[in-house]
C-alpha cells in the first residue's frame, strides 16, 4: 500500500498569505487535498493572519518611502534649504521643553534663564543650557526661529543689537532684591533681650541681597568685586548702549524710539546729579546708605566718561 504524501504546509501558508487570506477556507482545503478542520487548526495555531498584516505594513512603508523619495527629487529643483534647518523641519525629535528653550533663548540669548523658563532644573540650568545650545537639532531650531524674527534672511548682527537693548534697559531687580527688614539687635553673646518684656530687641535695617549667579544674565555685568564697603556690581555702560541704539533708529517703531530717548535723558540727568553732588559735597542730594555702592557699583566706575 502506497504511503500517503504529507501536505506541503510551507507552500500552503505562503499561498494563503499572498492571497491576503481572501479565500474560502473549505474550498482552499479541498484544492490542497487536506481536511478543512486540519487547515483551520493549523492556520489559527500559527497565526497566519498576523503575518498577512505584517506583510501589508511592510508594503505600505515601502510605498511611503518611494513617495518620499519622489517628493525629495521634486524638491531638489527648489531653492536649497540650510541643512540644519531642514533637519529640524523634517524631524520631530525635539521635546516640548527643548522647543520652549529655543523660544525663550531667542528672546534673551541667555542659556540659563531660557532653561529655567522652559522647565529644566534650576540647579542644573547653567549646564543644561550650555548642552542644549550645542545640540545640533536645538541649534538648528534656534536658527530657524531667529530667521522668522527678522524675515527670510538670518542676520547674526541682530544678536549684537539685541545685546545693546538688554544693556540699555537692564532692570536692577532682575539681579538683586533690596529694601528694609526688621532684625534682632545683637550683643556679644547673641540677641539682646529686653529685661522687662523678655522679648528680643529689634531694629530696622536696609538690606541688599544679590541673586544667585545661575539665575541672572551675567552677560551685561562687566564686574563684580569685593570692596571695603562690601560687594559691588558694575553693569555694562548703559549710555554707550543707548547711543549705539540711536544709530539704528530706522529699524525701530516710533514708540521704541521714544523709549530710547527717554532713557537717555534719564541717564543724563542722573549722571549730572551725581557729578554735582561730588562737587558740592551735598550728601542730601544723593543718599549714600550703601545702596549706590551695591546697586550700581562705584559712581566713578559706572559713569566714567567715554574716551
Amino acid at each position: 500500500m502506497a504511503k500517503t504524501r504529507s501536505p506541503d504546509w510551507e507552500n500552503i501558508k505562503k499561498e494563503y498569505i499572498e492571497l491576503n487570506g481572501d479565500v474560502k477556507l473549505k474550498e482552499f482545503a479541498e484544492e490542497h487535498g487536506i481536511k478543512y478542520s486540519t487547515l483551520r487548526s493549523r492556520k489559527n495555531r500559527e497565526n497566519w493572519d498576523s503575518e498577512i498584516n505584517k506583510d501589508v505594513a511592510t508594503k505600505s512603508a515601502t510605498q511611503q518611502k518611494n513617495v518620499a523619495t519622489e517628493n525629495k527629487t521634486k524638491n531638489n529643483d527648489k531653492e536649497p534649504i540650510d541643512k540644519e534647518v531642514k533637519e529640524v523641519l523634517e524631524n520631530t525629535e525635539l521635546t516640548d521643553k527643548q522647543r520652549l528653550f529655543c523660544i525663550y533663548y531667542v528672546k534673551s540669548f541667555n542659556q540659563t534663564m531660557a532653561a529655567i523658563k522652559a522647565g529644566y532644573s534650576q540647579e542644573r540650568a547653567h549646564v543644561t543650557g550650555s548642552e542644549l545650545v550645542r545640540n545640533s537639532k536645538v541649534k538648528a531650531y534656534i536658527k530657524e526661529l531667529k530667521g522668522k524674527m527678522i524675515g527670510e534672511i538670518f542676520i547674526d548682527a541682530m544678536d549684537v543689537l539685541n545685546k545693546y537693548i538688554k544693556i540699555a534697559f537692564a532692570d536692577i531687580t532682575d539681579y538683586l532684591t533690596f529694601g528694609q527688614r526688621e532684625v534682632p539687635v545683637m550683643g556679644p553673646f547673641g540677641p539682646i533681650v529686653d529685661k522687662k518684656t523678655k522679648k528680643e530687641i529689634t531694629k530696622i535695617i536696609n538690606y541688599v541681597d544679590f541673586k544667585e549667579s545661575n539665575v541672572v544674565d551675567g552677560t551685561i555685568i562687566s564686574e563684580v568685586k569685593q570692596g571695603k564697603d562690601g560687594v559691588s556690581i558694575k553693569f555694562e555702560d548703559r549710555m554707550k548702549a543707548l547711543d549705539k541704539l540711536s544709530q539704528y533708529f530706522d529699524l525701530f517703531p516710533d514708540n521704541f524710539k521714544r523709549k530710547i530717548e527717554e532713557e537717555r535723558s534719564k541717564q543724563a540727568r542722573e549722571k549730572l546729579e551725581l557729578e554735582k553732588s561730588k562737587v558740592t559735597g551735598n550728601d542730601d542730594e544723593v543718599q549714600d546708605d550703601g545702596f549706590i555702592e551695591a546697586l550700581e557699583g562705584k559712581v566713578e566706575e559706572v559713569w566714567k566718561d567715554e574716551k
